[in-house]
């Protein structure tokens, strides 16, 4: 199961990978950043913004097993969510821009699957998020016009063409034991009470 820090480390390995791949010298000055709601007031002028817009709770499995340690401490279950991002090429010019945009589309269809290794690697700053075994999906998902148009409500008015993609199935591990309670050694059955100890 992942640590919290897998929030942002399923971003910060995207673009990594993308910038990694990144076709060079056709897109000789791409950059490649995580954006918040504020960084759309000025955008940069060419490369690949991911913003992550939505977190929900994960409809695939919401009943994941509890995590165990190797002494036998019992964790809550993990948290499922699925993380919601916007991903939008800015380039000078229309045409660069949707060449960035279908060379991105491109690359991630044929990534779909993030390993530890690649999500640990771009964004572990000193621990590892994942474990070996964890591996993140990533799904096109594309929007309605209306939900669409209320994701770029943090943009206007530089509405731009952009895609939105699904990152499904992170367990977030909890660090709180659960407490079980004594196993019942007896049971005193007397006329009227039970009494276990």
């Amino acid at each position: 199961m992942a640590t919290y820090a897998a929030i942002p480390a399923i971003g910060q390995a995207l673009l990594g990978l993308l910038k990694q791949s990144c076709p060079r010298p056709e897109f000789e000055g791409a950059i490649f950043e995580l954006y918040q709601a504020s960084n759309f007031k000025k955008p940069m002028e060419e490369g690949i913004s991911l913003f992550l817009y939505r977190v929900t709770p994960s409809t695939a499995r919401r009943n994941l097993p509890r995590r165990v340690d190797a002494k036998g401490h019992r964790f809550r279950q993990p948290l499922p969510l699925d993380l919601h991002y916007l991903l939008t090429p800015w380039a000078r010019t229309a045409a660069q821009q949707h060449k960035l945009l279908g060379w991105a589309l491109r690359f991630l269809e044929d990534n779909p699957i993030l390993p530890a290794t690649v999500l640990n690697h771009y964004g572990s700053q000193g621990m590892d998020p994942f474990l070996p075994d964890e591996s993140v999906t990533l799904v096109f998902d594309p929007l309605g016009i209306q939900d669409f148009l209320n994701v770029w409500e943090v943009g206007k008015p530089n509405l731009q063409v952009s895609a939105t993609y699904l990152a499904r199935l992170i367990a977030i591990d909890s660090s709180v034991v659960e407490e079980e309670p004594p196993l019942v050694g007896k049971r005193d059955i007397q006329q009227g009470r039970l009494d276990e100890t």
